[in-house]
């Protein structure tokens, strides 16, 4: 089948026929994510979703309801291809949770689709004739995608930009416009293959939109690399990080009666020599432990703290997750944050962090009373849930320039992560990534928490349960990694940060420039065409 044919094939596709195209077009396209980051990808299944619209215009309300049900198959495609990993989850405890599985791995990537087809009708609405069309999708998937990463507090995991995040150097483009101004070059560009196979007046120039876009491909490949190579990694004098990545099982790591043998590992682990040279701890100035470290309230445990503060004996500062205890106002309903404590070498706690983007339905449970009386819980078995920090902080490290806390998937928020005033001089990034197994879900979790140190130009030294624990420069350049599912610690210099680059400066006003002028270039397109038929329908009536 040619080219051209295979085209008409899927614009005249209808019923079962489209919906399965769009389905698998977007199950397909979750191969662009870590850990495959196979981008090239989308050179076929954005042309597809294009045409697929290009055969919406038939349907009712000029194609709109036709295409944002197929926005709304692709997108549960991508969804629940890319995010199917969130079922581990409920595995963790069967027996309450189990039997929700189905329902969470089939009604995310639902509920996300709609956002998708949200997405898809607005980009027919703006439809139009050649290639003007792929910045319509491009505009239009854009501000879905940022709608999917703020409504109802916002998921913008796997945004489409994150496919050009994976080769490093095209990944510096989000030190400029960020992951939103990357979403949209990606469909843009990606979606131009559309464009070869137009048979109407515009066929003599359908070679432009892939010529631009490569051209677009091969300005911020150059970009990325002349940054890369210009900007070595600078370190700070004096601090030397040690990450203990302990590979605990989720049963044992909210089992109090696994206490002992937690601290026990924990301890050991952060004290084994990593090389012929190493003494152990002793030889870093900070160590780092993973979140919500123990199965119980550190400050209520004396002595817990006790066995820190001999491991910390040399010196060393210590950076870790745990549960801390609210003082309650209501002492028959207590409340406890997921919170991140650093612990001088005297067993002294010098500094405290909450965590403000609670995970809905793992941490706390919106709309509490209505979904209780349905028999569901959050996955974190803590009564009532957590509590959410009132906002984002710095937090002085002694012997460090201060750092920048994040808990979990609070780094997956793009704009929303250094909060306003001084500058950090890193990012500590606490996960437990060990809810979702041996799975694609930590990989995509590291590769959005590189593209935060890349907006903000700040490092990032990232510490997780079972992995992917890291030390990141503020290129996105892993300095040194411990793999998802091993245990053992790495030890590394922390790097510098740069100077602010343009997003850090300016958020999201560049790609919001770009996307404005796309729509204005759409809208001027729509109106020359509605002017061309009037006219041509003038002539007729005349």
């Amino acid at each position: 089948m040619t080219p051209t044919g295979l085209t008409h094939t899927i614009v005249l596709a209808w019923g079962w026929r489209r919906r399965l195209i769009a389905f698998g077009a977007g199950a397909l396209s979750a191969l662009a994510m870590a850990p495959f980051n196979i981008w090239p990808v989308l050179f076929l299944t954005f042309p597809t979703l294009v045409w697929l619209i290009d055969g919406s215009g038939s349907g009712r309300w000029g194609g709109v309801a036709a295409a944002a049900a197929t926005g709304w198959w692709f997108g549960f495609g991508y969804f629940l291809a890319g995010l199917y990993w969130i079922g581990y989850a409920f595995l963790v405890d069967a027996p309450t949770f189990g039997w929700l599985l189905p329902i969470a791995v089939i009604g995310l990537p639902a509920g996300l689709a709609l956002f998708t087809a949200f997405g898809v009708a607005l980009a027919r609405i703006l439809w139009t004739r050649g290639a003007p069309r792929i910045l319509a999708l491009a505009v239009a998937l854009t501000a879905a995608e940022w709608l999917r990463g703020h409504v109802l507090t916002g998921f913008p995991w796997n945004a489409f930009g994150y496919a050009l995040t994976g080769p490093l150097a095209l990944a510096q483009g989000a030190a400029i416009v960020g992951l939103w101004g990357l979403t949209f070059i990606a469909v843009a560009v990606l979606a131009s293959p559309a464009a070869l196979t137009d048979d109407r007046a515009e066929t003599r120039w359908a070679w432009l939109p892939l010529a631009l876009g490569a051209a677009v491909l091969i300005g911020l490949g150059g970009f990325g690399a002349l940054r890369l190579a210009r900007t070595p990694t600078r370190l700070v004098e004096g601090v030397h990080l040690r990450i203990m990545q302990p590979n605990l099982q989720q049963d044992a790591k909210f089992n109090y009666s696994a206490k002992q043998d937690v601290m026990n590992r924990y301890i050991a682990l952060s004290d084994r020599a990593s090389g012929p040279r190493s003494l152990g701890v002793r030889d870093a100035t900070h160590l780092i432990w993973p979140e919500s470290a123990f199965p119980f309230f550190l400050t209520r445990e004396p002595d817990a703290l006790a066995q820190i503060t001999k491991l910390l004996r040399g010196g060393t500062v210590l950076i870790t997750g745990a549960a801390r205890p609210a003082e309650p106002a209501n002492p028959a309903a207590p409340g406890a944050y997921n919170s991140i404590y650093v612990i001088d070498h005297d067993g002294s706690i010098v500094a405290v962090y909450d965590k403000v983007h609670l995970v809905p339905f793992g941490e706390y449970l919106p709309f509490r009373h209505f979904f209780e009386n349905l028999g569901l819980q959050q996955l974190v078995e803590l009564p009532g849930g957590f509590l959410a920090g009132d906002r984002r902080r710095l937090i002085a490290v002694p012997g460090a320039p201060p750092a920048l806390p994040l808990i979990c998937y609070e780094i997956i928020f793009p704009g929303d992560v250094v909060p306003a005033g001084a500058r950090p001089g890193w990012i500590v990034n606490v996960t437990n990534d060990g809810w979702f197994g041996i799975s694609t879900g930590p990989y995509q979790h590291f590769q959005q928490a590189r593209v935060r140190a890349i907006e903000e130009g700040l490092p990032l030294a990232r510490a997780a349960n079972t992995g992917i624990s890291a030390v990141v420069d503020p290129l996105g350049r892993i300095i040194t990694s411990l793999p998802l599912g091993s245990e053992g610690v790495i030890d590394s210099p922390l790097p510098r940060p740069i100077a602010a680059p343009i997003y850090a400066r300016f958020g999201d006003v560049p790609a919001a420039i770009i996307v404005a002028v796309a729509l204005l270039i759409v809208i001027r397109r729509r109106v020359r065409t509605n002017g061309t038929k009037l006219s041509l329908r003038d002539e007729k009536s005349g």
